[in-house]
């Protein structure tokens, strides 16, 4: 079995569609489509967007026979797997919504997770729900106290009678989707994104992002549920006529190197990740293995996260010079669900674009000044953001101070948008829509950034931010550092400040370690205690954790709100049992 082939007959359309369902009208007349991967890096399997069309359209007559009201809401644990894309099209031309639902989950966490799966589709009021085998009983246990009209196999589904009543595709001004945010794993809030709104930036991506030729091939291991691989790897294709190549998540984690084997050997253009992606291929890397890809077709590495970190991209970009990686490939983007995707992106094939600035002026004016390489400035009072590019055409960016008003360049405040990709607002939640979305369109992004000119630079989440003695220190700049020693892997440090009984600020960082040895532990936390003080010149108390006790979120980004909450609870229950300031 071969992989689709990449468009040679079809004239390209660059998502100039109304909505999702004529786009994959369009597609389906060419010969490109989806391939499947699995654990060992075998296609298993593939569909077409003929025959994701024909299979579409003749599922929704199915669920159309369920006597569903129109924009019912479809529940999907979203596996990767092209069941998924089955089941999100036939909503489409069903007149129904699509809510992805996170198919992963940590171990140890199966009540947890099965509390999320039931928070989300009680908020979406999921008429239907549909699980791979792999997660029905969890499915099963999720929806006891719900009404639900039907849940089930996709198979229990698929046997349903056509009903002969005529389709009603969803239109312009209909959601499209429902998007979960990273962070609503307590409190959920289903991003709604119309038709309008995901075209406007399919468009914007397409054309002015990454700007797609007919040549292009997209290859992704992110997850269908999370909207970098929902609308960056599952719509975008679709919508510009390309084939994509998949891998699951959990493959990735497992085997991170069949990504690159992936793109080398199917010629892969396009591909993304967030920095921990690139910093676990690197990590995971043998020397021996770089003359086993040929990187040289990827042309645009996309790299999207609140904050960019370069050093891990620097890494991987020297493991796999040999691989014929260009680390001009590397794209910095800025995107959320809020916006369907993408917001900004730097310019194609000019790599990273880092900038060191004055680390105490910026914590204590939120100025951002540019040190120059010949000043004697040192690390210890430097910080490195990257720039995230120029604000897509779709939007109006204003860089706001908390009382409103508008900032100049190079002056840290709340990033907020306006334009035709921003939500319409979170499903059937008012108040959670009012607190970031005002009357005249303008989304408070809830981060935290500098403009220079139409670019913009990310520089925390505002809900992150550290203030200690009127200083503003960001959490990345922490576990950056914590990183930096031997035995303290990438990504696994969350770093956030609390109040204690008294009142007073303290600086908390919670280390994943597998040192069972006390003296060594004892070392640890003192190499980290004084170069947090040498760089940050405050005293911080360090909790080390055993591996895998850090909660993530549906896209595998940690969760600081989530650390913090089992930190607060383990320090409640035992102060002097979870580490020390001193």
């Amino acid at each position: 079995m071969n992989p689709t082939e990449l468009n040679h007959s079809l004239p390209l359309k660059n998502a100039s569609f109304d909505t999702l369902a004529e786009a994959l009208d369009y597609a389906a007349k060419g010969e490109t489509g989806c391939n499947f991967y699995d654990g060992s890096g075998s296609l298993q399997s593939k569909i077409s967007y003929k025959e994701l069309r024909l299979e579409a359209i003749k599922l929704a007559r199915k669920l159309i026979g369920l006597g569903l009201k129109r924009g019912a809401r479809i529940a999907l644990i979203a596996e990767t797997n092209p069941l998924f894309h089955k089941f999100f099209f036939a909503c489409q031309y069903a007149g129904y919504v699509p809510v992805a639902l996170p198919a992963g989950f940590q171990i140890g966490a199966r009540k947890a997770y099965v509390e999320q799966l039931e928070r989300m589709m009680d908020s979406c009021g999921a008429d239907i729900a549909i699980a791979p085998e792999s997660h029905l009983g969890f499915l099963r246990q999720a929806v006891e106290r719900l009404d639900l009209v039907k849940y089930g196999l996709p198979s229990d589904f698929e046997t349903l009678p056509e009903t002969e009543a005529p389709l009603n595709p969803l239109k312009l001004d209909d959601i499209a989707y429902l998007q979960y945010t990273s962070g609503s794993t307590r409190f959920p809030r289903g991003v709604e994104i119309t038709q309008k709104c995901v075209m406007s930036n399919l468009r914007d991506i397409s054309n002015h992002g990454l700007k797609i030729d007919r040549d292009d091939r997209m290859v992704s291991w992110l997850p269908f549920y999370h909207d970098m691989g929902l609308v960056g790897f599952v719509l975008l294709p679709l919508a510009n006529q390309l084939s994509a190549d998949y891998l699951s998540p959990k493959t990735f984690a497992m085997r991170p190197r069949l990504w690159l084997k992936l793109i080398s050997e199917n010629r892969g253009t396009i591909s993304s990740s967030p920095p921990f992606g690139y910093a676990l291929c690197a990590k995971r890397l043998r020397l021996t293995d770089q003359d086993k890809y040929d990187l040289s077709s990827w042309r645009v590495a996309c790299v999207g996260a609140e904050r960019i970190h370069p050093e891990p991209l620097r890494r991987f970009a020297h493991v796999l010079k040999a691989a014929n990686f260009n680390p001009k490939s590397f794209v910095p983007c800025y995107g959320m669900a809020e916006c369907a995707l993408a917001i900004s992106f730097a310019p194609l094939g000019e790599g990273l674009d880092a900038m060191d600035l004055d680390k105490d002026l910026m914590a204590r004016t939120g100025e951002a000044k540019l040190i120059s390489a010949s000043s004697h400035k040192t690390n210890e009072s430097t910080l490195s953001f990257v720039n995230c590019g120029k604000i897509l055409p779709s939007f109006e960016m204003s860089i706001r101070d908390d009382a409103g008003n508008e900032l100049e360049d190079y002056v840290c405040g709340r990033i907020c948008l306006k334009g035709d990709s921003v939500m319409s607002g979170y499903f059937q939640n008012k108040d959670a829509t009012e607190e970031v979305l005002d009357e005249e369109g303008w989304l408070d992004t809830g981060d935290i950034g500098f403009r220079l000119g139409d670019e913009v630079v990310v520089t925390a989440r505002r809900k992150d931010v550290i203030i200690v003695n009127g200083r503003n220190i960001w959490p990345h700049d922490l576990e950056f550092l914590a990183e930096s020693l031997p035995g303290v892997r990438f990504g696994n440090v969350s770093a956030f400040s609390f109040a204690d009984d008294i009142g007073t600020d303290n600086v908390v960082m919670v280390v994943e370690s597998r040192e069972s040895n006390p003296a060594k532990r004892k070392e640890l936390i003192e190499q980290l205690q004084s170069l947090i003080l040498l760089h940050f010149g405050v005293k911080c108390l360090i909790n080390l954790v055993p591996p895998r006790t850090l909660p993530r979120t549906s896209s595998g980004k940690l969760s600081r709100s989530k650390a913090k909450q089992d930190f607060l609870a383990r320090y409640q229950k035992s102060p002097t049992a979870v580490g020390s300031s001193e």
